[in-house]
């Protein structure tokens, strides 16, 4: 159980990576740093934001706190990139460092207490709560490159009334045991 924990959610979390990096290969470098309002964030700036929370979780994760006194979370919202492979690169960075973590931890890792902000947490609980605050900002990575490209935007999962043709190729192969995520990352067999 605990193995496959591990091996799922890192499955999972290099899943919302490839649909950002293909968000980012769609897009200019001008919509990269497209902001709808005064008050919205680009996806450059959520970029610099995720990757912000990335380094300060990740390093040093079983050790020490996971709001390190070094991050500015503030300043995550102040524009500094003025490329897109500055983006790009920042953004490999925090997956860098997250995945290394990750593929660090083994089965006895997860029953330890870390800490963030003081607040304990097990080590599933906090792999969790990263997770879910990735896949909510990844989700408005998407939704920002959707609304920018518009009708020029292809679908990175089912396309919009292809369900009924993509549920007869699955059901038409044997029931097999691999996760969901293999097909996208290029894992299955």
């Amino acid at each position: 159980m605990e193995t496959s924990y591990l091996s799922s959610v890192i499955k999972q979390l290099e899943y919302y990576k490839l649909l950002g990096d293909k968000t980012f290969s769609c897009l200019t470098e001008e919509q990269l740093f497209f902001k709808s309002g005064a008050e919205s964030n680009s996806i450059a700036l959520l970029v610099k934001h995720i990757t912000g929370n990335m380094l300060s979780r990740w390093t040093e994760f079983l050790s020490s706190d996971g709001e390190k006194e070094w991050r500015d979370r503030d300043a995550e919202f102040e524009m500094t990139f003025s490329a897109k492979d500055e983006v790009i690169a920042y953004w490999n960075k925090g997956w860098d460092c997250l995945l290394t973590t990750l593929k660090s931890l083994t089965n006895e890792d997860l029953k330890k207490t870390v800490y963030i902000r003081n607040q304990g947490h097990t080590v599933v609980a906090a792999i969790n709560r990263q997770l879910a605050h990735y896949s909510y900002h990844i989700g408005q990575i998407v939704f920002i490159g959707k609304i920018i490209k518009g009708e020029n935007w292809r679908s990175l999962s089912i396309s919009k009334n292809a369900s009924k043709k993509y549920n007869l190729e699955k059901f038409s192969k044997e029931k097999s045991n691999k996760h969901f995520t293999d097909e996208y990352l290029g894992n299955e067999k």
